[in-house]
């Protein structure tokens, strides 16, 4: 993200507090156990006809607690393993992947630039295959004017394959689903970095060159679903 106009680089966005990532309450929880038995049946002397006579009403029945709904199915995911290799096939990129985390005033590190600067894995995000969404970052031009690694981002349309190469060895397969363009003063942070039920992707870089401040207003966000 440099300004073309005084090199200065403009950051991305990022959540206030790394706490967005509610990775404890992603996964699905124990099955729930039995419903408890129901009580017992009245017993013999309350069942029994009063003094009053045998027209007397027996008691009412004790009904059975109502068993509780089986938990919702949630989305398959990959185990955690951090991604080492981005490829987009359809804008040609392949870029080897940096880990990026908060510096000390909670704003987000920045990639590093220059021409074939990589692109960069948020580490404080879940990693791309598991529950939630992994954040990649990577700039839109490079030092000498060039592109940057996410220059092409907004020529991605539906269904074009993002692929992400793992320590483990596997590959997670997302499929693009939409790019939105935010204004930096109004990111919508639990959009972008709050809790999915299934794996998901966000590429963001920034977007909205303003020639006459020599920054960048806005962010550019994909977001991409795990289809394999």
């Amino acid at each position: 993200m440099i300004s073309r106009n005084t090199g200065h680089r403009w950051g991305f966005t990022a959540p206030a507090v790394a706490a967005l990532f509610f990775l404890a309450g992603c996964g699905t929880g124990d099955a729930p156990r039995t419903a408890p038995d129901a009580p017992a049946s009245a017993s013999t002397a309350s069942a029994a006809p009063s003094a009053a006579g045998p027209s007397a009403t027996p008691p009412a029945a004790v009904a059975a607690p109502a068993a509780p709904a089986p938990p919702a199915a949630q989305p398959p995911v990959l185990p955690a393993s951090a991604p080492v290799t981005l490829e987009i096939p359809s804008i040609g990129v392949r870029t080897e992947l940096l880990r990026l985390g908060l510096r000390e005033n909670q704003s987000l590190e920045v990639p590093p630039d220059g021409p074939g600067a990589p692109a960069s894995w948020y580490d404080r995000s879940p990693t791309p295959g598991d529950r939630g969404p992994a954040v990649l970052l990577g700039h839109v031009n490079a030092t000498d004017g060039g592109k940057g690694v996410f220059a092409e981002l907004r020529s991605l349309t539906s269904g074009d394959r993002i692929d992400v190469v793992r320590e483990d060895g596997t590959t997670a397969v997302f499929e693009f689903q939409r790019g939105e363009a935010y204004e930096k003063d109004e990111f919508p942070t639990l959009t972008v970095y709050g809790n999915t039920p299934g794996s998901e992707l966000r590429l963001i870089t920034c977007d909205g060159y303003n020639p006459d401040t020599g920054e960048f207003d806005d962010n550019y966000v994909v977001y991409a679903t795990l289809v394999a």
